[in-house]
């Protein structure tokens, strides 16, 4: 059967990018890449096949790539920045092609929100502060359901992460806040995760968005809210405390001397 790897390549950084990708991209016949999101040092590993910028493109025309490249059995890879999951729009693809006789098989790719907590240093889930993480987009052309307004969502008080937002922060900022996040509360931008020019904004709800402004950042940025970024306080992991047992070590009952 024909098929077509939906493959993720990382959010900047050339050797942020997995073996398997990288091995599919080198073999490659034909590569449909995201438009300038995609590294140029990624697109060099195609050393044989043709490639395609899709921001070019209409649907039609890259499914039109895509099947009939695959139907003559080349390696086809249709390439997305960061992971081909999150905001990636291959639901559609896939089902497209499937349905005209095409397998598809997804390679997963570190994705922008995890490189801007690396960038930031920090976890996004701590013991006593939060275990949740809510990934999600602010409203604007594409319409999110009312039960993920982000007013309901930053009820959750959890760590809130934006793909997509950053050009609307003060219309985020202010349903945050009506939401229930004090207007103290962390809020950290990062531009172009783990790029050569990354760029990272620090601030609360009260004062980021005149930040970001300030830096003139309209696009490309994951925007975090959250106590993790700077928090009060947390409490140590249970799982290496030692009175804590689990499946590979029993507690300590004696003193653990330094």
């Amino acid at each position: 059967m024909s098929e077509v790897f939906f493959v993720g390549c990382g959010p900047g950084d050339p050797e942020l990018i997995t073996v398997k990708a990288k091995k599919l991209i080198q073999k490659a016949d034909v590569v449909v890449y995201s438009g300038s999101l995609i590294p140029k040092p990624i697109l060099k590993l195609c050393k044989k096949g043709k490639l395609y910028d899709a921001a070019k493109l209409v649907r039609e025309e890259i499914f039109d790539l895509l099947y009939k490249n695959a139907k003559k059995n080349k390696l086809v890879v249709r390439l997305h920045d960061g992971d081909p999951s999150i905001y990636g729009a291959i639901k559609e693809q896939i089902d497209n092609l499937e349905e005209n006789g095409i397998k598809s098989t997804v390679i997963p790719g570190i994705t922008a929100f995890l490189a801007s907590a690396a960038a930031l240093g920090t976890q996004l889930t701590l013991p006593g502060v939060t275990q949740t993480i809510i990934v999600t987009r602010a409203e604007s052309r594409t319409k999110v359901p009312k039960r993920e307004k982000i007013s309901e969502l930053a009820k959750h008080k959890a760590t809130l992460i934006f793909y997509l937002s950053v050009h609307l922060l003060p219309k985020l900022v202010k349903e945050a806040i009506a939401g229930g996040y004090k207007k103290t509360t962390p809020v950290a931008v990062v531009y172009r995760a783990s790029w050569d020019d990354q760029k990272i904004i620090r601030g609360t709800l009260n004062d980021i968005a005149k930040k970001v402004k300030d830096e003139k950042i309209t696009r490309t940025a994951i925007v975090i809210i959250s106590d993790v970024i700077e928090p009060e306080s947390y409490e140590y992991s249970k799982l290496y405390d030692k009175e804590f047992s689990h499946g590979y070590r029993k507690a300590k009952s004696n003193k653990i001397k330094n």
